[in-house]
């Protein structure tokens, strides 16, 4: 998806983008040594998110808010940190979210930068999560609300919100399986505590998740005609700011979702 939006706008081969795996505790130092070979800066992803603010020399307003950085650029005066995940959910809806109702689902890293993300446009927001101690503690930290629902029990009303956001990895494996033939997907929708019927096209439901086959959720969202945006537009949504960071121009979105949907 860079590459393409890189040579779109005229920058191959001098600019590349590529892949590097890291365990965690070679983080600092393999992420120190990158200036010194030429990387102008780097997206950086689960499990690094807070390493990568706690390592930078500065952040922005909105990385620090959500205590976590998915972008770093290395420029003369230090490593700056950050995070393009909250203005990437926003730019992705089909409208501004201001007075909605949205529900998230999870309460990871995403999750967070989501729900902060919501909230700072004027959403109202509740979070909930398997374990719902960790929904409080998110909420809590958030200035928003927690609601508590056990998957296997009474599934929440989804007629209560206008904006579902499902930031959980419910999906990811059934979703790939999917497409290879090998799993009945629908099935893991009962991880979630959303009642499938409640469901219908005043809904808007975002899935983070993103796979080789759309995800459970986008494929019941779809069927009951809420609005779908998947995890494969945010990431694109995610990716843009990032590389406008980095070269000053701007992204050629549709460049990039072409390359994101490949299959």
């Amino acid at each position: 998806m860079q590459n393409a939006a890189l040579e779109a706008l005229g920058l191959a081969p001098e600019w590349t983008y590529e892949a590097i795996e890291l365990a965690p505790e070679d983080f600092d130092d393999r992420v120190l040594a990158l200036p010194g070979e030429g990387f102008a800066g780097v997206n950086v992803t689960i499990p690094h998110k807070l390493a990568a603010l706690r390592l930078a020399d500065r952040a922005s307003e909105t990385a620090r808010a959500i205590g976590a950085a998915n972008t770093l650029s290395f420029t003369a005066d230090g490593i700056e940190a950050e995070n393009t995940d909250a203005p990437g959910l926003i730019d992705s809806l089909p409208e501004a979210p201001a007075g909605a109702r949205a529900l998230i689902l999870g309460a990871g890293g995403s999750a967070r930068a989501c729900a902060w993300a919501l909230r700072e446009a004027g959403a109202e927001v509740a979070i909930w999560n398997r374990t719902g101690a960790r929904a409080a503690e998110l909420a809590a930290a958030l200035a928003v609300t927690a609601v508590d629902a056990d998957p296997r029990g009474a599934p929440l009303e989804a007629s209560t919100y206008d904006l579902i956001v499902n930031t959980t990895a419910v999906g990811l494996e059934a979703a790939n399986a999917a497409a290879d033939g090998a799993a009945e997907p629908v099935a893991s929708l009962k991880a979630l505590p959303i009642d499938a019927d409640s469901l219908h096209r005043k809904h808007v439901v975002v899935d983070l998740v993103y796979g080789s086959s759309p995800t459970p959720l986008v494929t019941l969202a779809h069927e009951r005609g809420a609005t779908v945006v998947d995890g494969l537009e945010v990431l694109v949504r995610q990716g843009a700011p990032s590389l406008r960071i980095w070269t000053g121009l701007d992204p050629p979105l549709d460049v990039m979702r072409e390359a994101a949907r490949k299959p």
